[in-house]
């Protein structure tokens, strides 16, 4: 009986550490590192923040966007679902404030929420330049 017992007690405790490990293992982070960015460069901005989930070529393709569980936007398209017109105002408010698209897990994006929220903290003309340059070079992306 005290055997049985045993038995069962170490096969608990081997299951949990299986089942703690696999899960450990599907909520790995994907870590980027951050460079400083000038304010003035949306290109270099973009390539920084947001080409890692949307891609170098706003396609969504970029390379930790399989690690989300629904793909990032297709930032090619903005103006052609916009019914040609580039949604400007919706970009800066996404930039601002975040967006509720259950991809990205907050109101923030995933990668870059505690970035893009310490824009709350910067001076109002350095946090406009950076939306109003970002928003930009999106726009430039937009397929013709």
């Amino acid at each position: 009986m005290l055997k049985r017992l045993l038995f069962l007690a170490l096969s608990l405790v081997v299951a949990a550490g299986v089942a703690g490990a696999a899960q450990s293992q599907s909520q790995s982070k994907v870590v980027i590192p951050v460079q400083k960015t000038s304010p003035t460069d949306g290109k270099v901005m973009y390539q920084n923040y947001c080409a890692p989930c949307h891609g170098v070529d706003g396609k969504g393709n970029g390379p930790v966007a399989s690690e989300l569980r629904t793909p990032p936007t297709n930032l090619t398209l903005l103006s052609r679902k916009n019914q040609g017109k580039f949604p400007d105002l919706h970009i800066v408010s996404v930039l601002r404030f975040g967006t509720k698209l259950p991809a990205h897990g907050t109101e923030q994006m995933p990668v870059w929420g505690p970035i893009l929220g310490k824009m709350n903290q910067m001076n109002a003309m350095d946090k406009q330049l950076r939306i109003s340059n970002l928003s930009s070079y999106i726009e430039s992306l937009q397929v013709k």
